[in-house]
C-alpha cells in the first residue's frame, strides 16, 4: 500500500513537472495574427529609438556625470551600449525565428518551457509597468523644473508630504494623468501610434543634433583637465557604476521584438531595426555626454535638468527652450513605447492561457487589445502617483536583466538543438486588398525556395549533425556522445549561468582578497573560472543548426555567453532590497501560475506537438501519464526537462500505477 501511494505521488509530481516544462507549439504559418501587420522597418526603428531616447538622456546623463563618472560617462555609455548590444543581437535572431507578440516570453516558451516562460513574461509585465511609471515621473519632474517647482510646492501645500521610505515625497498627480492620457491615445490603433511616435522621435533626434552641434561649438577642453578632476574623477569604479545606471537608458529595444507580430516583413525588419536603433542611440548618448561635460564643469551640472541648464549658463536661452521641448518629446516616445509593449505582452500570455482569458481579446475595429491597454495605463499611473523615480528605475532593472539573460541562454540552446524543420523563413504577406489564395502561397514558397542557396543534401547533413560532436572532437564521444543531441549543451548552459553568478558574487564579496592575492580566494576564483570556461568549450565542440535563419548572432556560443555574464554582473550589484521586492513579485506570479495558468494553458488542451524548433524524436508526444495512443497504437510520453538534458528515458512510463506499484524495485530505468 505505501508503494502504491508513492507511485501515485510520483505520477502526480511527474505530471506537474511535465506541464511546467512543456514548450509552445508554433503554427506553421507564423505570419497569421489577429493584429494589424502594417509596420515597416523605418516605423519599427523609430519605435525602438523613441523608446530608448527619453528619460535616459535628459535625466540620467546629468546625474551620472555629476555624481558617478564625470566625463567618464562617455565610457559608461560605451560599456552599457556594448552589454545591451549583446542582448539585442539575441533578440534579433529570435525575432526572425518567431515574429510573435511577447518578445522574450515567447522565445523562452519555445526553448526552455512553460514555467520559465511565465517567470520571464511576469517580469516583463513589471518591467514595462515600471518603465512607463518612471518615465511619467521624469516627464512630470521636467515640467516642474521648467516651472520653478510650482507643481511640487502646490501639491505639498494641498496634500501634505508622504513620509514612507521608498515612496515619493508627494503624490504626483501630473504623472498619473500623463499615463492615463497616453494610454487613451494608444487606443487609436498601431498605425496612428507609429505615425505620432515617428514625428516625436524625429523632433527628438533633431534636438539631439542641436545639442551636439552647439555643445561642441562652445566646448572647452579645460573642463576635462586635472584642475576640474580630470577625465575620470571617480576612477574606473565610477565608470562601472555609471554603466549600471546608464543601462536604464537602453531599456526599450525589446519593444522592437514585441512589435514583430505587427511588422510587414519581420524576418528583415526586426534585426535591421534592432541594430540600427541601438547603434544610433549609443552614438547619440556618447556625443551628448561629451558635449555636456565639455560645455560646463561637472560641478556646475544640474542633475534634474542638465542640458537646458547647461545652455542657460551659457546665456543661450533659445537653445534652453528648444531642448526642453525635445526632452518632453523624447520622454513621451519612451512612455509610448512602454505602454505599447505592455498590453501586447499581456495579450501573448493570455492567448497561451497563462493569464486570464479576458486579456486575450482584440478589438475588431482598432485591432488593439483595449482592455489590456486600459489596465496597463491605470496600473502604471498608480505606480507613478506614489513611487519615487530612483526606486522605480532600480526595481525595473532586475527584471530586464533577467529577461536578457534567459534570451541569451535560449539562443545557445536552440542553436544546438536538432530541429525537425525550420518554418521561420517568413513569407512576406500579400499586399493589402489582394486575394491570399493557394496560388499566392505556392508562389511565395517557390520564391523562398529559390532564395535558399543550400542544397537539400547539406541541409539534411546539418540537421542530422545538429547537437552532436564535431568530427575533430570525436575523441570525446565516450564522455559526451552517449546523450541525446543537444542535451549536453542544455546542461552546460545551465551550469554556466550558475557559475557566472558564483563568479560575480565572488567578485563583489571578496574583491579585496582577490586584489591582495589571498591564496584561498585565488584558488576558489580560479576553479570557478575554469569550470565556466569548460562549459563554454563543451558547447563549442558541438555542431550547430542554422538552417532557415536569415539573421544569426555571430560567434555563438561566445557572444551570448558574454552577454549572460555581463547581465548577471549587473544584477549582482543591485541593492538587496530590490532583490526582496523582486522575490515578492515572483511569488505573486507563482500563485497566478499554479492556480490558473498551469491548468488553463493552451498547450495542455490537446496532444500538442513540440514546436517546429524541437527535435524530431520529441515531436507529437502526449503529456506524461496520458494513455492516449499514437497513430501506431503505441503509447508515448513527452520527455521531462531532466530526460531532455540527460538523454535518459523512463521505461515505466508505459506502465499503469498498479503495475508500477507491484514492480516497485524496477524504479525508473
Amino acid at each position: 500500500m505505501p508503494s502504491s501511494r508513492r507511485a501515485i505521488l510520483r505520477h502526480i509530481l511527474s505530471g506537474i513537472c511535465t506541464k511546467m516544462n512543456r514548450t509552445k507549439s508554433v503554427p506553421t504559418d507564423v505570419m497569421e495574427t489577429p493584429l494589424n501587420r502594417c509596420l515597416n522597418t523605418f516605423d519599427i526603428a523609430l519605435l525602438g529609438i523613441g523608446h530608448m531616447v527619453g528619460a535616459g538622456i535628459y535625466v540620467l546623463t546629468g546625474t551620472v556625470a555629476k555624481e558617478m563618472a564625470g566625463p567618464g560617462i562617455i565610457l559608461s555609455f560605451v560599456l552599457a551600449g556594448f552589454i545591451s548590444m549583446l542582448a539585442a543581437l539575441c533578440y534579433a535572431e529570435f525575432g526572425t525565428r518567431v515574429p510573435k507578440a511577447g518578445s522574450a516570453y515567447v522565445y523562452t516558451y519555445i526553448s526552455m518551457g512553460e514555467f520559465w516562460a511565465f517567470v520571464i513574461g511576469w517580469n516583463i509585465l513589471l518591467e514595462h509597468m515600471l518603465g512607463a511609471a518612471s518615465v511619467a515621473r521624469a516627464w512630470s519632474g521636467y515640467v516642474d523644473s521648467m516651472l520653478g517647482g510650482w507643481i511640487g510646492n502646490t501639491t505639498l501645500e494641498l496634500t501634505g508630504g508622504i513620509h514612507e521610505p521608498g515612496l515619493a515625497q508627494y503624490p504626483d498627480v501630473l504623472a498619473f494623468l500623463v499615463c492615463i492620457v497616453y494610454a487613451a491615445a494608444l487606443a487609436g490603433g498601431v498605425k496612428a501610434t507609429a505615425v505620432f511616435n515617428s514625428l516625436l522621435t524625429l523632433v527628438n533626434i533633431a534636438v539631439m543634433v542641436l545639442v551636439i552641434s552647439v555643445g561642441f561649438w562652445y566646448a572647452d577642453g579645460k573642463n576635462w583637465s586635472e584642475a576640474e578632476g580630470g577625465f575620470l574623477p571617480y576612477g574606473v569604479g565610477g565608470v562601472i557604476a555609471g554603466a549600471a545606471t546608464c543601462f536604464y537608458a537602453f531599456v526599450g529595444f525589446d519593444s522592437i521584438a514585441t512589435s514583430g507580430e505587427e511588422a510587414k516583413n519581420p524576418s528583415v525588419s526586426i534585426p535591421v531595426a534592432t541594430v540600427i536603433s541601438l547603434f544610433v542611440v549609443t552614438v547619440g548618448y556618447i556625443l551628448v555626454s561629451a558635449a555636456l561635460t565639455l560645455m560646463i564643469p561637472i560641478s556646475a551640472i544640474n542633475p534634474a535638468a542638465s542640458l537646458p541648464e547647461a545652455f542657460g549658463q551659457l546665456n543661450l536661452s533659445w537653445a534652453k527652450y528648444l531642448i526642453s521641448i525635445g526632452a518632453l518629446c523624447g520622454m513621451t516616445t519612451t512612455l509610448l513605447g512602454s505602454l505599447f509593449a505592455l498590453p501586447r505582452c499581456m495579450y501573448a500570455m493570455a492567448s497561451d492561457g497563462l493569464l486570464f482569458s479576458c486579456f486575450g481579446k482584440i478589438n475588431p475595429t482598432t485591432q488593439v487589445p483595449l482592455l489590456n491597454l486600459m489596465v496597463s495605463g491605470v496600473m502604471s499611473a498608480c505606480l507613478a502617483l506614489v513611487f519615487d523615480l530612483a526606486k522605480l528605475v532600480e526595481f525595473m532593472s532586475i527584471g530586464t536583466l533577467l529577461a536578457y539573460t534567459i534570451v541569451s541562454a535560449s539562443v545557445i540552446i536552440l542553436r544546438y538543438r536538432p530541429m525537425e524543420r525550420i518554418h521561420t523563413t517568413i513569407r512576406v504577406p500579400a499586399v493589402a486588398g489582394s486575394p491570399d489564395d493557394d496560388d499566392d502561397d505556392d508562389e511565395d514558397v517557390a520564391s523562398q525556395s529559390s532564395m535558399d542557396t543550400s542544397s537539400p543534401t547539406s541541409e539534411m547533413i546539418e540537421e542530422v549533425l545538429a547537437g552532436r560532436l564535431k568530427a575533430q572532437f570525436r575523441c570525446l564521444e565516450p564522455l559526451l556522445g552517449r546523450f541525446e543531441p543537444g542535451s549536453v549543451v542544455s546542461v552546460a548552459v545551465m551550469l554556466f549561468i550558475f557559475l557566472s553568478f558564483a563568479i560575480c558574487v565572488e567578485l563583489k564579496v571578496s574583491w579585496t582578497q582577490l586584489y591582495t592575492g589571498t591564496w584561498w580566494a585565488l584558488i576558489i576564483y580560479g576553479f570557478i573560472i575554469f569550470a565556466a570556461s569548460t562549459c563554454v568549450a563543451v558547447i563549442a565542440v558541438h555542431n550547430q543548426n542554422t538552417r532557415g535563419l536569415i539573421f544569426k548572432v555571430p560567434l555563438v556560443p561566445f557572444v551570448p555567453a558574454l552577454g549572460i555574464f555581463c547581465n548577471i554582473l549587473l544584477m549582482v550589484h543591485l541593492d538587496a532590497v530590490t532583490w526582496v521586492r523582486f522575490f515578492v513579485w515572483v511569488c505573486i506570479g507563482m500563485v497566478v501560475y499554479f492556480l490558473y495558468g498551469i491548468r488553463n494553458s493552451k498547450e495542455g488542451e490537446v496532444c500538442s506537438s513540440y514546436s517546429i524548433l524541437m527535435t524530431t524524436s520529441e515531436a507529437g508526444k502526449v503529456p506524461w501519464g496520458s494513455f492516449k495512443a499514437t497513430s501506431g497504437g503505441k503509447k508515448s510520453s513527452k520527455h521531462t526537462i531532466f530526460e531532455r538534458f540527460t538523454g535518459r528515458s523512463k521505461a515505466d512510463d508505459k506502465k499503469s500505477i498498479v503495475e508500477e506499484s507491484e514492480n516497485e524495485t524496477s524504479g525508473y530505468s
